[in-house]
């Protein structure tokens, strides 16, 4: 048998972050990782050049506006104001990472993601943190004040580990092509930690099969659109798909929309299209709608709609009741989606392991003491567009700089 005082399982953003952390606290650590490379779900991020944080991480935090969903939105406040995306911005430049502003305060390498993970990678060698690849943690236990496990790998075979302390970072269900799994919601029940009820999250939605008929030519078709549902509103691209609706502003919708709730989609924002309408009757009476519509939305959306709603007849022949209900279904068109793409496509996890159950300061279980859980497996989701990996990295950290032998209330991360 191996002890450690640390055993870290998943080797993502969280998974690496906090055995970088523990291992400059002088603790011995070791990360189990099931893949044969650590940091995969960086590596595909943000179109392969990781979109790894958001500027504007830190507004709102705790209230109805801020990025973050959780049964408890106070709770991520402490981490994440104790890393701040200044935090890793500074680590990457220290590695000579390059990066820009795309958009919105989202940042992303300049180069491949690849550098992220090789950066993580080299400080847990350089903090001596061991990291077994091709492993995977199984029959955990409770040992006296720590855990035992048995690190199973086909070729060596099964090791047995002792640790102290053990942190669990293996994220949610999402993209299960990618390995992803249940496997924190299981650790955490085994140990009588509540699980909030998980479903996908930045995910597309679908519709239901007839709909999808009179939508089908619009695949491929996209637009900047204000996109709503109840109180929350996005206005981003969105993207007609095969099987119903994708793109940013459908992602970021999908983390509050729920089965029978309908969404409501501004295709033209900003945009008066009953105004639009009523003028260009009065002066090019003879103009069919679809024409005018075309000159801010795509032409073959205008054609769908005006053909949907029957009104191809001349700008002339049509009432302003008909010249309101082509506006409304520019502006305000209510459709009813019946599911989404499922945990296939969806980016993150929405819910997790309950965090009424966490210390917010360490991520430590406060019922079983030197059991940690970090990352997406939490009940803590943010935005698309940086804010789950701010929340991966100042998760980790948290959990990381609490391994330390003095005490965690000295928050700040070694190298920051």
């Amino acid at each position: 048998m191996t002890r450690y005082d640390v055993v870290v399982i998943g080797a993502g953003a969280a998974g690496m972050m906090c055995a970088v952390e523990a291992g400059r606290q002088g603790r011995k650590v070791l990360v189990i990782e099931h893949g044969e490379k650590p940091g995969e779900k960086i590596r595909i991020s943000g179109g392969g050049r990781c979109n790894f944080t958001n500027l504007h991480a830190n507004d709102g935090l705790g209230t109805p506006q801020g990025a973050y969903l959780s049964q408890n939105p106070r709770f991520p406040i402490s981490a994440l104001k104790r890393y701040r995306p200044a935090d890793f911005i500074a680590k990457i430049e220290r590695h000579g990472i390059a990066w820009h502003d795309k958009a919105q305060g989202q940042l992303f390498c300049d180069g491949p993601a690849t550098q992220i993970v090789d950066m993580l990678g080299r400080e847990m060698f350089e903090a001596g943190v061991k990291l077994m690849l091709s492993t995977t943690a199984r029959d955990i236990e409770r040992d006296g004040d720590g855990f035992r496990l048995v690190a199973h790998n086909a070729r060596a075979g099964d090791a047995i580990i002792a640790c102290s302390s053990l942190v669990v970072a293996t994220g949610g269900k999402s993209i299960p092509k990618m390995g992803a799994s249940a496997f924190a919601y299981d650790v955490a029940r085994k140990f009588s930690v509540p699980v909030v009820e998980t479903r996908p999250a930045l995910v597309p939605l679908t519709f239901e099969p007839g709909f999808l008929e009179e939508t089908r030519a619009l695949a491929g078709v996209s637009l900047e659109g204000r996109v709503s549902c109840g109180k929350r509103s996005f206005t981003e691209a969105v993207l007609f798909t095969h099987r119903g609706l994708s793109g940013p502003a459908i992602l970021q919708i999908s983390s509050y929309w729920r089965e029978g709730e309908a969404i409501t989609l501004d295709m033209a924002p900003g945009v008066d299209t009953f105004e639009i309408l009523r003028a260009a009757r009065g002066q090019t009476p003879k103009q069919a709608p679809q024409t005018i519509l075309a000159t801010f939305l795509p032409k073959s959306l205008a054609q769908a709609i005006t053909t949907r709603l029957k009104a191809d007849a001349a700008l002339g022949t049509l009432s302003d009741k008909r010249l309101r209900e082509i506006a409304t279904a520019v502006n305000a068109w209510t459709v009813k989606p019946v599911g989404s793409e499922g945990y296939r496509t969806a980016e993150v996890t929405l819910g997790g392991v309950d965090t009424r159950a966490l210390d917010g300061k360490t991520m430590e279980v406060k019922a079983v003491p030197g059991l940690y859980f970090i990352g997406e497996a939490v009940d803590v989701t943010g935005w698309l567009g940086g804010y789950n990996f701010q929340w991966a990295w100042a998760s980790g950290v948290a959990a990381g700089v609490g391994q330390s032998t003095t005490t965690a209330q000295d928050f700040k991360p070694i190298d920051a």
